[in-house]
């Protein structure tokens, strides 16, 4: 039962790439690139938001420790995907990738990663009984 939220992830894949293409071709050239990158932290934790919301109400919890295994197993394989992604296909060093995780420089993405940790739990918790 487990693998189907792990499949269920995989969209998140093209839900990331596509708010970095938006974030490239329609605001990006219009703000810094710190700026951008917050704008996308927060666009993406949107889509992500409605994403994990529609899979909730598919495929509900069984209880509110599943959905918080199956937030960490997400987060895991996000952020395995990202730095592997980054690194070896993207061409990025390690030292720009991991630069993202700097909140201190206003980096958010930090935030992207907890949201995709607790949504599923959120999402399940306050979800009204049928």
């Amino acid at each position: 039962m487990i693998w189907r939220y792990v499949l269920a992830w995989i969209p998140m894949i093209a839900i990331g790439i596509i708010n970095g293409i938006v974030r490239e071709l329609i605001y990006g050239n219009y703000l810094s690139e710190l700026r951008a990158h917050q704008v996308s932290t927060l666009l993406g934790i949107g889509l992500l938001g409605g994403y994990i919301w529609l899979i909730t109400r598919w495929w509900s919890f069984k209880s509110a420790h599943q959905a918080i295994v199956i937030g960490l197993i997400w987060l895991g394989l996000t952020i395995v995907f990202e730095l592997t992604f980054g690194h070896f296909i993207a061409g990025y060093s390690w030292k720009r990738l991991l630069s993202d995780y700097n909140i201190l420089a206003g980096r958010v993405w930090l935030l992207v990663l907890l949201w995709i940790a607790i949504a599923p739990w959120l999402f399940t918790v306050l979800k009204k009984p049928s």
